[in-house]
């Protein structure tokens, strides 16, 4: 089994770092930049492990049909959306991510 991360879910979370930052919710860089890292660990290592959804139709409209999602929480008030398809090649399973988000943006569309 294999966790895929598009390009644009890479350029995302290196973005995110510095905007956590400048909008003041880490006071430091370095907390910022680790927070984004335990994110991605553990999507990398525990999205197989989790329970999936299928995705609403207003996400596959925009990052593709057979789409699920598993959350992912990382505090009280934040929890991590993360969409992805699925597919197998030979006897590997692929999960390739093309979205994550959080409940501050997403909530309303679940």
């Amino acid at each position: 089994m294999q966790v895929i991360l598009l390009p644009e879910v890479l350029e995302y979370l290196e973005d995110l770092a510095v905007l956590l930052y400048e909008k003041e919710y880490f006071s430091f860089e370095e907390t910022a930049s680790n927070y984004v890292l335990e994110l991605y660990d553990d999507v990398v290592i525990n999205l197989p492990a989790k329970s999936k959804k299928p995705a609403p139709k207003y996400f596959t409209k925009q990052y593709g049909k057979d789409l699920y999602y598993a959350t992912f929480h990382k505090s009280k008030r934040t929890q991590w959306y993360v969409f992805f398809t699925t597919y197998q090649v030979d006897d590997e399973i692929y999960y390739q991510i093309r979205h994550i988000e959080n409940n501050h943006t997403a909530a309303q569309y679940l």
